[in-house]
């Protein structure tokens, strides 16, 4: 059936996109925001064969049904990365009764999930990102549920500043693709911010919620699900990083 509303939270790593997923599905009135459109093989995205459908309106309809609650609120988040984004909107263009004229990646994106509302979730810290981001890497340890206990993984010889390096790059660049995607589809997302979203985690969901135009006064918002991972050794990448990316600099930013 298709969706009164659709939301897409558009994310790069380590900025509480599955925290903010998680807590919008248990309101059980948001949908139910996956990853629904990676498959995680980036030389060729085929959604039909990943899962096992034959025609493009069965995947439509799946997709459909895969990330929406019985109110037929739609949710999903996706991180930009190319070419697998263009791969996407290659297989959305064969969606049923996609209209003339127009066909920019919004338009696409709108018609293969209709009534299309968008939350940008960023991180103003890039450093600290990053570094998460690597440490996550190397102890696959992307998220802790309240109540277990600390994986014990030796990290003595783990940080790498070309690793970290890559990556804050890479989120920078992610970043820079979305925006580019809104501003040519005229999309204005609400901005999710995640120091703010951690600082004020009820009024962010809240905020969410009033954006989606839901009703969420009668919502009971759950405690995060997650444990916050930054440690000691978090910091000690933190610093090391960013005094040798600046190493020579005459004008140091911090």
């Amino acid at each position: 059936m298709k969706p009164l509303l659709c939301y897409t939270i558009w994310f790069s790593q380590r900025t509480g996109s599955t925290l903010l997923s998680k807590t919008l599905e248990s309101t059980g009135i948001a949908g139910k925001p996956g990853e629904w459109l990676h498959t995680y093989n980036h030389e060729a995205v085929d959604l039909l064969q990943h899962y096992k459908l034959s025609s493009y309106a069965q995947l439509q309809e799946h997709l459909w049904s895969l990330g929406s609650t019985t109110n037929n609120v739609f949710g999903m988040k996706f991180s930009l990365s190319e070419p697998y984004f263009s791969m996407l909107l290659n297989i959305f263009v064969k969606f049923p009764n996609l209209p003339q004229g127009d066909q920019s990646k919004a338009a696409v994106w709108e018609h293969a999930f209709p009534n299309s509302r968008h939350i940008f979730m960023t991180r103003r810290n890039k450093v600290r990102l990053a570094v998460s981001w690597w440490k996550a890497i190397k102890t696959q340890e992307w998220h802790r549920e309240k109540g277990i206990h600390k994986q014990c993984v030796d990290l003595k010889d783990a940080y790498s500043f070309d690793a970290i390096n890559h990556l804050y790059c890479e989120c920078v660049m992610r970043e820079a693709a979305m925006v580019e995607f809104f501003s040519e589809g005229g999309i204005v997302p609400l901005t999710v911010v995640y120091e703010d979203f951690i600082r004020d985690y009820h009024g962010t969901v809240k905020q969410v919620l009033k954006y989606l135009g839901l009703d969420g006064s009668s919502v009971s918002i759950v405690p995060p699900y997650y444990e916050q991972l930054a440690d000691d050794i978090s910091e000690e990448w933190v610093q090391r990083f960013r005094e040798e990316r600046q190493q020579g600099w005459k004008n140091r930013g911090w």
